[in-house]
């Protein structure tokens, strides 16, 4: 019968055994690393900067509007030319009544560009358009 022994004979032993421990730090970096791109909705714009924002309703799971600075526009991750993009927020639309909708513009666009967006989802069906902008600090 064996038995690990410390200095002296029938001490226990107390060191700390750490493979437990790594186990979970590795499932967590895991976890973290297929989560984390998720968590970003629409295509990556430099939002305009505003003093004043409004309280962000928490309740809502809006429809994500993006304009790059080379003005391509997209629905969620979704790129659509002008022609296409009515068409495809009405099938959103559509599909999920109620929603409302985030316009994310990037801060080196003009105002005609981001009007003409909101004009396209106007036209398909959106009651209104918010415009997302980061506070400023």
């Amino acid at each position: 019968m064996g038995m690990a022994v410390g200095p002296k004979k029938g001490s226990v032993k107390n060191d700390i055994n750490v493979t437990p421990l790594v186990d979970v730090v590795l499932v967590l970096l895991i976890i973290f690393m297929v989560i984390t791109p998720m968590l970003q909705r629409g295509k990556d714009v430099k939002l305009p900067q505003s003093k004043s924002i409004d309280e962000e309703n928490k309740d809502s799971d809006p429809i994500i509007l993006s304009v790059t600075t080379d003005k391509h526009i997209y629905i969620e991750s979704s790129e659509y030319d002008k022609e296409g993009f009515t068409p495809a927020l009405k099938a959103v639309l559509d599909a999920k009544p109620g929603r409302k909708i985030l316009l994310k513009g990037d801060q080196t666009l003009t105002v005609g560009d981001v009007r003409e967006v909101m004009e396209l989802s106007r036209k398909a069906g959106a009651k209104s358009v918010a415009l997302g902008v980061e506070e400023q600090k």
